[in-house]
């Protein structure tokens, strides 16, 4: 008899705490899928952990520069996305960036800085191009793009801490080892085995 006292009265406050949960901000639920998609997809995670990594092999000034290029030109991949300009090939070129980023850390490619940054700007668009096209209907695009521009970030970050590594020798190593890893990971996706 007690139990039933208590769901008794616990009861309206399910039902209020449900109706509040089913009617969640657009804009917070927006931010959280953009947040989300980046982290949440090995595909995107790869390319952009090796941005951050590759910049901060690089040195400066790539190390600030190319973890900037990536978001901003993402945003525009993003705008393309949502307002329905196609782009062929997408998936391809979002695998591809694993596989030729990865690639570039791994044989420890020094490219000049305009380079790097046209090479990862142009990744930037096949990402940012499939966060556009798979915005969640309700979500608002604004904030659904502040949150894919700050997942992306935290994963260049990583990318970047990472990449503080070359500093040793057995650290260049790893970071070397972790960019053959990234391009074995890339090409799975590309060839369809991940």
């Amino acid at each position: 008899m007690r139990i039933t006292k208590s769901f008794a009265a616990a009861l309206p406050l399910m039902l209020v705490a449900s109706v509040a949960a089913a009617h969640t901000d657009s804009d917070v639920g927006g931010f959280i899928s953009g947040f989300t998609h980046p982290i949440l997809g090995w595909d995107h995670v790869i390319a952009m952990v090796a941005v951050g990594l590759w910049g901060a092999f690089l040195g400066k000034p790539a190390i600030y520069i190319l973890p900037v290029v990536f978001p901003l030109v993402m945003a525009v991949g993003g705008a393309l996305g949502v307002i329905g300009v196609p782009i062929p090939a997408v998936e391809a070129g979002i695998a591809l960036s694993g596989v030729v980023l990865g690639l570039l850390i791994a044989f420890a490619v020094r490219a000049p800085l305009w380079v790097a940054g046209v090479i990862v700007g142009v990744f930037a668009i096949f990402h940012g191009h499939a966060h556009g096209t798979e915005l969640p209907d309700a979500a608002n695009p604004f904030a659904y793009g502040i949150g894919f521009v700050i997942g992306t970030g935290l994963l260049h970050l990583g990318g970047i801490a990472l990449g503080l590594l070359v500093g040793s020798a057995a650290g260049r190593i790893v970071v070397r080892a972790a960019g053959a890893l990234i391009a074995a990971v890339g090409a799975a996706f590309l060839f369809g085995v991940a």
